[in-house]
């Protein structure tokens, strides 16, 4: 029989003064193309739930086969009460932090969920096709349709110098017909063991990834709970800025992976999906709804 959340974590959780969302897995689910979505229990009712608490939350995924604002898109047409600010992936994450770093000419390895972030922060993204030889930089997304001649020319330009960044190094994420191969973990492997330039990564578990995310909702990290779906993603990602961890098993993580994990290294709530932390989380929707009415 599973165990009841500990009273200090249940408190932490209802004192949580913003969310951070996975999205496959966690809110919805979609097949190996990245099409069909359909949310998980609970997750439109604790996302609207939240709004109307006015407690904030962000949806980060390291997904990049779409633009921030595609993906907000799709969830409003599903009923998420998601504006496009809330809506991140790593190509939001790679936009600012390359063009703060003073880098220029991008080496995109992926398609427009990640040129056209780049470009409206300044930066040239540049396709293999257009064989430049003067990239400062790389970056790996979703890009199920690469070829050798891709490849050849990254690892060229990894070899010249040009710094290697990645959405993830995840090797899987959840569909509805299973866990799907993450392209650019693959494509990274390729080019570290081709020239030894290894990638960093600009998107989950990366702490970056998280400050990034919080600082679009005005908060700490510690202020924060992170959900999601992966292990070896959002559990540490939270650990690292001391944020609520919280572990769903909608998705790539079952419950036998996450109660695997070192005490120190487990999630501090580990729930069946979205619904279930909506029961949780909500005596404190109550009680907050019944202050505000009192205003």
């Amino acid at each position: 029989m599973k165990s009841a959340p500990a009273p200090a974590v249940l408190a932490r959780l209802r004192a949580t003064r913003g969310f951070l969302f996975d999205l496959d897995g966690t809110l919805v689910l979609g097949d190996k193309h990245n099409t069909g979505l359909a949310a998980l229990p609970g997750a439109l009712e604790f996302t609207q739930r939240l709004t109307a608490l006015r407690i904030p939350f962000v949806v980060l995924t390291n997904g990049t086969v779409r633009t921030p604002a595609q993906y907000a898109q799709k969830l409003r047409a599903m009923g998420f009460p998601i504006e496009d600010r809330m809506m991140l992936t790593p190509a939001s994450i790679a936009a600012d932090y390359l063009r703060r770093r003073g880098f220029k000419r991008v080496l995109v390895l992926g398609g427009k969920g990640v040129t056209e972030p780049l470009a409206a922060a300044g930066l040239e993204p540049v396709l293999p096709r257009e064989r430049r030889s003067d990239v400062q930089a790389i970056m790996i997304g979703w890009y199920r349709e690469f070829g050798i001649e891709d490849l050849e020319i990254a690892c060229e330009a990894a070899s010249g110098g040009a710094r290697v960044f990645a959405a993830s190094l995840a090797p899987f994420y959840a569909t509805s017909q299973g866990r799907a191969l993450g392209t650019s973990r693959a494509i990274a492997a390729v080019i570290a063991s081709v020239t030894g330039r290894r990638a960093t990564v600009l998107g989950k578990p990366a702490l970056l990834a998280l400050k990034f995310a919080a600082a679009q909702i005005g908060l700490a990290t510690s202020a924060m709970a992170v959900v999601g779906d992966d292990p070896e993603l959002e559990v540490p990602m939270a650990h690292s800025g001391r944020s609520l961890a919280v572990a769903v098993h909608s998705g790539v993580g079952g419950a036998a992976c996450f109660a695997a994990m070192s005490r120190a290294t487990r999630a501090h709530l580990v729930v069946h999906d979205v619904a279930e932390l909506a029961r949780l989380y909500g005596s404190r929707g109550r009680a907050l709804s019944a202050g505000q009415s009192r205003r």
